[in-house]
């Protein structure tokens, strides 16, 4: 209890003294989650691709076609063009050097002159200056005029003037920075991989770019692709190296997102427009009966969808419709078609150009400029007509996957009305095998979606019974990339996850976008349990897939977890040890054994129903001692193509990723 005293020295110590003023990128330093979203893993990589939009708009503007990023051996981060080079000459405002300005002032930058750049990605002028405050070291290197150009910075201060060292006969930026780990607390280490993603969506969206991504910090053995396909390795260690380039942009895109289906059309259809606003599309469809469409506004990945969305599907379902009741297609059809029978079985990226979006949504990320809906909706509609019209027997093939998705959304919706009548939320029990907590605020409530009766038994004597509720899952669920809809709703399996959440099936809103009602969601933590060997993980992998494709609104609000039961025991008279991995077992036994392995013993848990209920809760249930890992999303395309290529029915494609990834997996004995 606060008393009238404290309360009185309050008031006489806020004064206009108490108001601070952050100067320059000081505002940056004291909230960086502001400007780049978070200060994790995430936030990391963003630094990255801030400095890299600077390239593609260089590249957008026609004055680069080249971008190096290179991971340096202590985690800094380089990254090369060959552009114009940021001016270096006298700022007149400022009176200081135009690459000083560029670096440490907010919102400065050529992209508000719509001489310089008519599109860009990085729309708000903060970006290289939000790495260089947030970079206990960053070093400008500027080709430009015949010098060599270079000013260093600390934490977003220059540690001197732009200095000239040398003569130079090209043109470009370089830019060399090394994140502040007193900002970047979690971690300041790169993840390649995701690097990559970003680096290879980057070249496929501005065809002609040549993009380099080389990881100096440790070698790897080296892999080629044979004539027939066949990956193999050449028995050298090199640096780990990748050049994207895409001569034919989207298409080639969608060819790779689509490279584990059965393609229904031989090539992709493509859309070019450049009347209103620049657009490029790519489409094709395949033999499955998943829906993939990925929009981007200016490289930037709107994963809200928006404007330049609606108005392809309104373009896409209207010309597809109109080209059958024409050619007498659907006269034999006495259903009803709906806008997402068109998309079934569709892949599809569009990507617009516009001078000045205006963003929308919770993220930012869903465009709102109305003129672009009717633009892009007239340029599909103009092509794939042309399309249709030059290729009757794959329209004839196209408008009968549309019918058979038409009758398969009939029996699904049947199956649908029988699972949503089953949900609590129309007043139904409960699963019989769900053993369910006591607690009734989500926010604090678990279920454990385990793998067989036997685990799940353990689970349930082990569990916390006030918060912690159980679900044992009979077997391997359904594989639902390779199953239509109404199968999918007809598993018992998969109906008993939607009655012990709580949640309706995701239905489509008024702009085509599926969305689930998550308002009487009874659990906030959804945590997948299997067991530590390869049956587990193929489980956990299929209820995944589930997840994303049936129920992709609880991976984006961060509701699915993975848990993580230990791979081994080791122990020594009274003492044990769990281990999750081989170099942990290697430490602990070495430790328990003062240096020699006598007298410890390991036991490795083939299964979760190996363990004592004791055993489960210490290890993998009890939030205190537990490691879940959360599910998230940071890249959906390249999500899209590992479900599909490693749940589909195309097998090349997926004897090449295994192929090329063995190496680093553990494969149970």
């Amino acid at each position: 209890m606060i008393d009238n005293e404290e309360i009185k020295r309050a008031e006489e110590q806020y004064s206009a003294s108490s108001i601070q003023v952050l100067e320059g990128l000081e505002a940056v330093r004291k909230r960086p989650s502001m400007y780049i979203g978070d200060i994790g893993e995430r936030g990391l990589h963003h630094l990255v691709y801030e400095v890299v939009d600077n390239c593609i708009d260089e590249a957008m503007a026609g004055f680069c076609s080249d971008v190096e990023v290179t991971i340096l051996e202590d985690n800094s981060v380089r990254v090369k063009d060959n552009g114009r080079g940021i001016p270096t000459g006298m700022h007149e405002k400022e009176g200081r050097s135009a690459l000083e300005v560029v670096l440490t002032v907010l919102h400065a930058g050529g992209k508000f002159d719509k001489s310089s750049y008519k599109v860009s990605g990085g729309l708000h002028g903060v970006g290289v200056s939000c790495v260089n405050a947030l970079s206990d070291l960053l070093i400008a290197e500027i080709h430009r005029e015949g010098k060599i150009f270079v000013q260093k910075y600390s934490k977003g201060k220059p540690l001197g003037d732009v200095e000239v060292v040398g003569e130079a006969s090209d043109t470009g930026t370089t830019i060399t920075f090394h994140p502040d780990a007193t900002i970047f607390q979690q971690t300041i280490v790169y993840k390649y991989d995701t690097l990559a993603n970003r680096l290879r969506e980057l070249a496929f969206l501005n065809k002609g770019i040549r993009i380099t991504l080389t990881d100096l910090r440790e070698q790897v053995e080296e892999f080629v692709t044979d004539a027939n396909g066949d990956s193999k390795a050449t028995g050298r260690m090199v640096f780990r190296h990748d050049e994207f380039h895409s001569d034919e942009g989207l298409k080639q895109f969608i060819e790779y997102l689509d490279a584990g289906a059965s393609q229904l059309i031989p090539e992709p259809i493509c859309v070019n427009s450049d009347k209103i606003i620049p657009i490029d599309i790519a489409l094709s469809y395949n033999t499955g009966y998943s829906e993939k469409i990925y929009s981007y506004v200016n490289n930037i990945h709107t994963i809200e969808g928006g404007t330049h969305l609606q108005g392809f599907k309104m373009g896409l379902s209207r010309t597809l419709k109109n080209y059958a009741d024409k050619a007498g297609l659907l006269a034999k059809f006495k259903g009803e078609l709906s806008p997402e029978d068109f998309r079934e079985g569709l892949t599809a990226v569009i990507s617009v150009k516009v001078a000045e979006p205006q963003f929308e949504g919770q993220t930012k990320t869903k465009l709102g400029n109305s003129e672009v809906t009717a633009a892009v909706s007239q340029a599909t509609g103009a092509a794939v007509d042309i399309y249709l019209e030059e290729h009757p027997r794959e329209a004839k093939l196209i408008i009968e996957k549309i019918v058979l998705a038409a009758t398969a959304r009939a029996a699904a919706r049947k199956a649908r009305e029988m699972v949503q009548r089953k949900t609590v939320m129309t007043g139904a029990g409960m699963p019989g095998k769900l053993a369910d907590c006591s607690e009734r605020d989500p926010e604090k409530c678990e279920l454990f979606l385990v793998e067989g009766d036997s685990a799940g038994g353990t689970a349930k004597q082990g569990r916390d019974r006030r918060v912690q509720a159980i679900l044992p899952l009979r077997g391997k669920i359904l594989n639902v990339e390779k199953a239509a809809g109404d199968r999918a709703f007809e598993s018992q399996e998969v109906r008993n996850i939607y009655t012990a959440l709580g949640v309706t099936v995701a239905q489509e809103d008024e702009t085509g976008e599926k969305h689930m009602d998550l308002s009487k969601l009874r659990y906030h933590k959804v945590i997948i349990m299997t067991d530590a060997d390869v049956d587990g993980s193929h489980i956990a992998c299929l209820i995944l897939t589930f997840f994303f494709r049936y129920m992709f609104d609880l991976i984006k609000n961060g509701y699915v977890y993975l848990a993580t039961p230990p791979l081994y025991l080791v122990k020594k008279g009274k003492e044990e040890v769990y281990c999750w991995t081989d170099g942990q077992r290697e430490e602990a036994t070495q430790r328990l054994g003062r240096g020699s392995d006598k007298g410890v013993t390991v036991q490795r848990y083939k299964g979760l129903g190996e363990m004592s209920d004791q055993q489960l809760w210490d290890t993998t249930m009890n939030p205190d001692t537990r490691l879940l890992r959360q599910i998230t999303i940071e890249n959906a395309a390249q999500a899209e193509r590992t479900f599909s290529m490693l749940m589909g029915d195309d097998v090349p494609p997926r004897r090449q990723f295994i192929e090329e990834n063995a190496h680093y997996a553990n494969i149970d004995a």
